[in-house]
């Protein structure tokens, strides 16, 4: 094997990631910063006016606030949990005021923002309010510095694994201890098991969805505490971590879980360092302090501005004194929260988040990083020079990273750690066995990506709507609607450049009536969910405005769910529509061609699966001709017309 430069690859990764930067900073300034405030509200990236409903103090001192727009009312926005934005007035143009702060909950015109301030300034009174999206920085500045490290790696665990990662060098597995048999996981996940507490440098385990990776990465995490005091784990979203929290915490671990209280979900909030030491025993202490020093600086206020000798001494102490209960209350603080990080047994935390300063100087054995397909190989640097091994899980036929430069895209920054090393045979194990959907949805994915390994659980092997078999919209497991010839063409908005089909969205919820109509007839008294997916956003607000005029209260649905393929990562749904949109005479399908992701929206489906598209237009890419095909063999194909009337 010929030998590959390890360090002239990471610079040029150093590169791209600066390009990615220039791209992703060019499109917020194009969004945002060269717009008015009535463009910035058109494009969802700003609220303007707004009312602040409540305030209150909440976790870590910081001011709590839910503010509501009192205009364009039920407009599209960008505004997410975890978001960093800006709280503003606009009174005075020419000296505009501004609070920083992150997203704590969004929804259409209500926002939960925690403050980064202990109290709300008076400009915050006095009306003209917005709130603005910012350009986060953070992560990019973090990833160069973890990449300057990785280049400067030498004679160190570092450079090793550098080049274990790189192909240079053989990642070395002791012998596996054949004895370890965990009775609540499968074949497939005990040999991954297995394959993880052997691996000295690198192990990955990956597998398609419902394969069950995330539980069994909690069941090694459990038995690698056994040998190790403390392990690190990461995902590259809050989703993902609050995930791992969640299943860790059911198993009776021990877990801190670092980031921002409004990046965290709320039933996982006790978790936290805020959290844990509200409930620690000396929380009463450092709330007495606080409210003495609170006292004393009432006391101070109360003298006026012109007094004598005597007041301003007595005014001094009062400081003095409040200063010295303050500066007791974080010593004590601080003591809990180190306190905190000795005792976890698992810290979890997101890659960038692992540069909490109390994480600074820890160093770990292990790292967990699950959902590994997701995250940059510059992000996943971060975490892991404070580890000597890496356990990756994750699936590299599913949704990559989000690159937005064309550029460097075409570099190759989109290319994961799970990526480089899924290549080692030895690296990798395969979870064989989904416990989520019906053997047919299931299987054109099995033989397009997974080479036919796979097999469906007899829990979910024949899972249907119903098992009568006249009931021919809840028998067939995959549906395939072609409008090829019925003239939905594609629309594409001049202002958002996204495209919409409003054919599509019709069928598809004449569609969905008569499926509910059918389940209804048929007698089945099971609640349902169905998800609405298409991989464009002006197609997604569409289907959300039909939404609005389809009466399903008469139906027995938990929940009906209209989002992008991105939105549904990780989600599944006893039935699940796809609307591809695509349709024009050049067979034109943009990023169609992204099969990743489109392997993300076929496989969340447990009992029906139903995908619109036009073949004429799509049927020529090869994933797209192959998917017809099975669907023909299969006899899931309709036309559109069998629909219309």
């Amino acid at each position: 094997m010929t030998k590959s430069n390890s360090i002239d690859r990471i610079k040029k990764l150093k590169e791209l990631l600066l390009i990615e930067r220039e791209e992703d900073f060019f499109q917020y300034k194009e969004q945002f910063l060269r717009a008015s405030v009535d463009q910035r509200k058109k494009n969802g990236v700003t609220w303007f006016p707004i009312k602040i409903l409540s305030d209150e103090i909440g976790y870590a001192d910081y001011v709590h606030v839910e503010i509501e727009r009192t205009t364009q009312l039920d407009a599209p926005h960008r505004f997410s949990a975890g978001k960093n934005v800006s709280l503003f007035s606009n009174k005075n143009p020419e000296d505009i005021q501004e609070l920083t702060g992150t997203i704590k909950q969004s929804s259409k015109n209500k926002m939960k923002i925690i403050l980064h301030t202990d109290e709300l300034p008076d400009w915050c009174y006095d009306g003209k309010l917005g709130v603005n999206i910012q350009f986060d920085d953070n992560s990019y500045i973090e990833m160069q510095k973890a990449l300057d490290v990785v280049i400067g790696a030498k004679n160190n665990r570092v450079q090793e694994l550098r080049e274990i990662i790189e192909g240079n060098q053989t990642p070395v597995f002791e012998k596996m201890d054949e004895s370890i048999l965990i009775p609540q996981l499968n074949q497939s996940q005990n040999k991954a098991v297995r394959h993880i507490l052997s691996a000295t440098d690198i192990a990955v385990v990956h597998g398609p969805p419902g394969t069950g990776k995330t539980t069994t990465i909690v069941q090694a995490i459990r038995l690698v505490l056994q040998t190790e005091k403390q392990v690190l784990v990461c995902a590259p979203t809050n989703t993902a971590v609050d995930l791992l929290t969640e299943k860790l915490v059911e198993q009776g671990v021990n877990v801190l879980r670092v980031g921002h209280p409004a990046r965290v979900s709320e039933d996982l909030l006790r978790t936290t360092i805020d959290g844990q030491i509200q409930t620690h025993v000396n929380y009463k202490d450092i709330k007495s302090l606080r409210k003495t020093a609170e006292e004393y600086f009432k006391m101070a206020s109360k003298f006026k501005r012109t007094f004598g000798k005597e007041d301003a001494k007595q005014r001094a102490l009062f400081y003095a004194e409040a200063r010295n209960c303050i500066k007791e209350s974080r010593l004590l603080e601080d003591y809990i929260v180190d306190s905190l990080f000795e005792n976890a047994q698992v810290i979890c935390c997101t890659p960038v988040t692992s540069t909490n300063k109390a994480l600074a100087n820890k160093k770990f054995e292990t790292l967990f990083f699950d959902e590994a397909s997701q995250a940059l190989e510059a992000i996943s640097w971060i975490p892991l020079l404070k580890c000597n091994r890496v356990i990756f899980s994750g699936d590299h036929f599913q949704l990559p990273p989000v690159v937005k430069s064309v550029k460097a895209k075409q570099g190759g920054l989109d290319k994961t750690m799970l990526d480089s090393c899924i290549k080692h045979d030895e690296i990798s194990s395969l979870l064989t066995r989904q416990y989520r959907m019906h053997q047919r949805i299931m299987q054109f994915s099995n033989n397009y990506f997974y080479n036919n390994e796979l097999e469906a659980d007899a829990t979910v092997i024949n899972t249907l709507l119903s098992l009568n078999e006249e009931m021919s919209l809840l028998h067939v497991p995959v549906e395939l609607i072609d409008t090829a010839g019925c003239s939905f063409d594609e629309f594409q908005n001049p202002e958002s450049l996204s495209l919409s089909n409003k054919g599509e969205a019709d069928l598809l919820f004449k569609h969905l009536e008569l499926l509910l109509q059918q389940y209804n007839f048929a007698g089945e008294k099971q609640k349902i969910d169905v998800g609405i997916i298409s991989p464009y956003k002006e197609q997604i607000e569409l289907l959300k405005e039909k939404l609005i005029d389809f009466d399903y209260s008469a139906f027995p649905i938990n929940e009906l769910a209209v989002k992008t393929i991105d939105g549904f990562q990780g989600e599944e749904c006893d039935v699940i529509y796809i609307s591809l949109v695509r349709s024009n005479p050049d067979s034109e399908i943009g990023f169609l061609s992204d099969i990743r992701r489109m392997n993300v929206a076929l496989t969340r489906a447990k009992k029906k699966l139903v995908v619109i598209m036009d073949t004429a237009t799509i049927g020529n890419h090869p994933f797209y001709k192959s998917f017809i095909e099975y669907c023909e063999s299969n006899n899931f194909y309709k036309s559109a017309w069998e629909f219309i009337y």
